[in-house]
């Protein structure tokens, strides 16, 4: 029993002082910054509106919790919005916000070298929206007068790392209306780009 004692007390030795080396070599915190273009439409229950796509831009910073080949990463993003809509009646309309947005996902290094990764990760996103501007007809605009400023979502994607550089590609569906009154919801589509500081 003392030798089974020994042998595993041993053994934890050893693991951890494989893992405070390698802490040691490749900090397991990381801190950078991150911008990229986004995608977004905007859903709704509504049939006589139909939502297309508009372009938007973000950027902020980032944290990242390395474990191994797994990771924690939070963000904090401003998001520049824009989506439009077709009506029954041959007109368009065109919605734009801005938005703060911390998403918090966990991802797993499917390849996890020194210098080069390859991710995929999952999570969900806070958004705080603000200053909403819609250019449409006195219906439409009485529909998104009480525009829901907090929103809750989820997000997935894949991503690619190599030395301090981060690109990932990720889908993000909102879980809440932003409008009540059309039951309209989120959908873009990022492509963003990073730089770790450390």
């Amino acid at each position: 029993m003392k030798q089974q004692f020994l042998a595993l007390s041993s053994l934890l030795l050893c693991i951890t002082c494989s893992v405070e080396t390698k802490a040691q070599q490749n900090p397991a915190f990381h801190i950078g910054i991150k911008g990229g273009a986004s995608f977004t439409k905007t859903s709704t229950e509504s049939s006589a509106l139909e939502g297309k796509y508009g372009f938007g831009y973000q950027g902020g910073i980032m944290t990242r919790m390395d474990i191994g080949s797994l990771y924690v990463q939070g963000e904090a993003l401003f998001n520049k919005r824009k989506t439009s809509f077709d009506t029954k009646d041959g007109t368009s309309a065109k919605l734009s916000w801005n938005s703060v947005d911390i998403p918090i996902v966990i991802g797993y290094k499917l390849v996890n070298t020194k210098d080069f990764n390859v991710r995929a990760f999952a999570g969900g996103v806070y958004s705080y929206a603000f200053k909403n501007n819609l250019s449409t007809s006195k219906a439409l605009q009485e529909g998104f007068k009480s525009f829901d400023k907090s929103n809750i979502g989820i997000t997935g994607g894949v991503g690619v790392d190599y030395k301090n550089f981060t690109a990932d590609l990720r889908y993000e569906t909102g879980l809440s209306s932003i409008s009540k009154e059309f039951k309209s919801k989120p959908h873009s589509l990022t492509l963003g780009i990073g730089y770790f500081l450390f």
